[in-house]
């Protein structure tokens, strides 16, 4: 497993779980280092005791030596980062097309390359011409087989997936394949079985029609608030009908996380090039971006309107919950909005802090809540974790200047906090 960021580290986990002898490697020593003392570079629900597992157990392994673990390898899974690209929106493929070149240099035997990163259409055709460039008498095939895990629930995606996409045109390098993913066999997950570039464009197809449902849920928030419309009962309203599905039309401050947002710009760039432009997503990115950025005025609203030498408590910071991940977290948006209209923002956020702290300046870290909430004109939920679903109404009002509180993900009623004596503002729900 060459990277062991999120997709690699869980992922290989995963496989040795399953029984496979796993080496996830990995160019940055201290992070092996730690990964050997049982140190995990990342906060993902029950990753730390899994890897402890199969260490233990001997099927997992760590290190830095790519040679060795490629000349070993019946199958290398790519597993880098495909950042947004500054400039062009477009996906950076160095670090995969780096990894391809390092690894054609050891490969022993026939070997199956397997592209795990989230990669552009056409990515497969690329890593396969630059090994044949690099080792010519090489023994190998290249597969794609996009993730589709969610950050908090990982590990249950990967044993117990909704489908495994495998984008493969060589029939030794299927039934490697159906090896590996054979103790999937035992749920009956479904195996789809692609061409490569099919496999390729159905991972950004998904993404992107997801974050196109969040931002369809969201509008139609924006709806409700004026015509006086409950947009949860809107949901769910819709998501009974079986074509349509619940998940996914939760409204809130927009999509963010280390997928959505350059999984569906790198979606629209290669479509503009391919001289078929997806409007529909083109204008999903435009309509979330600029959604994360009206959140701070909803506060400033909710406090009156001037939030000069005011204090502000925010809860969470990470995109979702359950992860300690930042990448195009809502608050990246919204807690410089609220710094830059005079407020004092004090935050605190269970796992992001740490992460945070590297890309928030001019706030206050608190150690909880309560700490955050002292002298608060307004409250605001940005992120929903479980231990903000179940807050001490009294012990609020009692610490708050105002009790005002803005919940950005609907987490409480507001015929509830009228009754708490709060003023309350949610989203696509109107004000109590």
């Amino acid at each position: 497993m060459i990277g062991a960021g999120y997709v690699g580290l869980v992922s290989g986990a995963c496989f040795a779980d399953f029984g496979h002898d796993v080496t996830c490697v990995d160019k940055a020593k201290d992070k092996i280092d730690r990964l050997e003392q049982g140190v995990m570079p990342i906060y993902e629900p029950g990753l730390d005791a899994l890897v402890a597992k199969n260490v233990a157990q001997g099927r997992l392994s760590f290190s830095t030596d790519l040679a060795d673990a490629v000349a070993r390898a019946d199958a290398v899974f790519i597993a880098v980062g495909t950042p947004s690209r500054r400039g062009d929106g477009h996906a950076d493929m160095s670090y995969v097309y780096a990894a391809a070149e390092e690894v054609a240099r050891h490969i022993s035997g026939f070997t199956v390359i397997v592209n795990k990163s989230t990669v552009p259409v056409g990515t497969g055709d690329e890593v396969d011409a630059i090994i044949r460039r690099v080792a010519p008498e090489a023994d190998f095939a290249v597969v794609s087989n996009p993730e589709f895990l969610r950050e908090g629930a990982a590990i249950e995606d990967f044993k117990r997936p909704d489908r495994v996409v495998l984008g493969v045109e060589d029939e030794r390098a299927k039934g490697v394949m159906q090896a590996i993913y054979r103790p999937l066999n035992l749920n009956e997950s479904p195996i789809l079985f692609t061409g490569r570039r099919t496999s390729e464009l159905i991972k950004y197809a998904a993404n992107a029609f997801l974050a196109m449902k969040i931002t369809f849920i969201n509008e139609m928030a924006d709806l409700c608030e004026v015509v006086g419309a409950d947009v949860q009962q809107v949901a769910r309203g819709i998501g009974l009908d079986k074509r349509i599905g619940g998940k996914f039309l939760h409204a809130g401050p927009g999509y963010g996380g280390s997928c959505f947002p350059k999984d569906t710009l790198a979606l629209t760039r290669t479509a503009a090039e391919a001289g078929r432009p997806t409007r529909l997503i083109e204008t999903t990115v435009e309509v979330n971006a600029d959604r994360k950025k009206a959140m701070a005025t909803r506060i400033a609203e909710a406090a009156g309107g001037d939030l000069k030498g005011k204090r502000v408590a925010v809860l969470g910071l990470t995109f979702k919950p359950n992860t300690d991940d930042m990448r195009d977290a809502p608050s990246l948006d919204i807690v410089p909005a609220l710094v830059a209209l005079g407020a004092e923002v004090h935050a605190f956020d269970p796992e992001g802090r740490k992460e945070a702290e590297h890309l928030l300046e001019g706030i206050t870290f608190c150690e909880g809540p309560y700490q955050a909430a002292e002298g608060a004109a307004v409250l605001a939920i940005l992120t929903e974790w479980d231990q903000f679903r179940a807050l001490d109404f009294r012990r609020l009002k009692e610490v708050m200047a105002a009790p005002v509180v803005v919940d950005l993900r609907n987490i409480y009623r507001p015929a509830e906090m009228a009754e708490a004596g709060f003023t309350y503002s949610g989203i696509g729900r109107g004000t109590a």
